[in-house]
């Protein structure tokens, strides 16, 4: 009898899990965040060097100030006016420092020129401090560059591929110094969504309170969940508990459609209202052609005001496409408008003609972004 039970009630969890997983639901790290985990922008600024000659040229002052203080650290004192070499480049560098980075840590890092440097290819960048926004200096950028692109020149004649003055130095910094992240704050933590949805939210409140009901959850608003009652020495286990908790979030009713590619993403349930549609496309040809009018007999007889005039002849025609026609008596969906529109053979810029004027109807219920 016992082992019966235990067989329904694991079969009562395994029907539960299904339901959770055909419903569309995702794990609640996967639509938000942890307040004060995130990433840290750095920037710096630095010198390549290495160029065969497409380097910055003497017009940039301060690639020449650089290279000149960069030698001067070795020792060696020259003048700005006596360098001469465009094998060097100014440039900025730009990293993320992930939350948690530690020191020894390598990051990636883009380089970018500043001057007029025609291409970074074969570069290498000279070792470059990383600063965050309060001047502290997180890691050290050096390497070479990946630029991805080229440019060749011979006799003014150009063959570029891509931008070759942008770079790319695969974990191109060492992180030197940790920031400090700082998660709980007298045991409250708090949720902020990646897209504030006040049913999402809700939802979120409501599994939560369900799975920890020691945890005092509540919305404060439709981008942010507070958790309070958190143990300090259980954050970490808290919040990898909370982050597998699983909803299902409220979708947005979004129509995204892109006029240069044609193409249209869609939620397959946004709806349309009862509606009638008649498109149709006319044409106009107009074909001109130039003919030569010669007078008759007056060859010859120059100053009389008389000369060969260009007479254009202009040929104007009209063809009207078939129309197409759609109606719908009962509301459906967006999936099931482009299904009977593309049956018709419109084309994909046509159904983005018909959206538009959809949305302008209010038969649309549903955000249209246009790209």
């Amino acid at each position: 009898m016992r082992s019966k039970c235990l067989w329904v009630s694991l079969l009562l969890l395994l029907l539960s899990l299904t339901n959770v997983y055909a419903s569309g639901a995702v794990r609640i790290r996967d639509i938000s965040r942890i307040e004060g985990v995130r990433d840290n922008s750095l920037v710096g600024y630095g010198i390549v060097v290495g160029l065969a000659g497409s380097g910055d040229t003497s017009r940039n002052s301060a690639t020449l100030q650089s290279v000149r203080n960069t030698l001067q650290n070795f020792g060696l004192t020259l003048k700005t006016e006596d360098i001469r070499s465009s094998n060097a480049a100014a440039v900025i560098v730009t990293a993320e420092l992930p939350p948690f980075a530690q020191p020894g840590d390598r990051i990636d890092v883009n380089v970018s020129s500043i001057g007029d440097a025609r291409s970074l290819s074969g570069g290498t960048l000279f070792m470059t401090p990383l600063k965050g926004a309060d001047e502290r200096i997180y890691a050290l950028a050096q390497g070479v560059l990946s630029i991805g692109g080229y440019r060749f020149e011979s006799n003014q004649n150009v063959e570029q591929r891509n931008h070759p003055t942008s770079g790319y130095i695969p974990q191109g910094a060492l992180v030197e110094k940790e920031v400090e992240t700082a998660i709980s704050h007298d045991g409250s933590l708090s949720l902020v969504l990646n897209q504030p949805d006040f049913i999402t939210a809700e939802r979120m409140v409501q599994a939560l309170r369900l799975q920890f009901p020691q945890l005092t959850v509540k919305a404060l608003h439709a981008g942010r969940i507070s958790v309070q009652g958190v143990a300090d020495d259980d954050v970490m286990t808290t919040i990898a508990n909370i982050q597998q908790v699983r909803i299902t979030p409220a979708t947005l009713a979004r129509v995204v459609v892109n006029e240069k590619t044609g193409t249209i993403v869609s939620g397959a349930d946004v709806r349309i209202d009862n509606v009638v549609i008649s498109h149709g496309g006319i044409r106009l040809k107009i074909d001109t052609q130039f003919f030569v009018s010669q007078p008759q007999g007056l060859v010859g007889r120059i100053g009389d005001g008389i000369q060969t005039t260009v007479v254009p002849q202009t040929e104007l025609s009209v063809t009207e496409d078939t129309e197409a026609f759609y109606a719908n008596d009962n509301t459906t969906s967006i999936a099931e408008l482009v299904d009977a529109l593309k049956t018709m053979r419109l084309s994909t810029r046509d159904i983005i003609s018909i959206l538009q004027a959809l949305k302008q109807s209010g038969a649309l219920h549903a955000e249209l972004v246009v790209q």
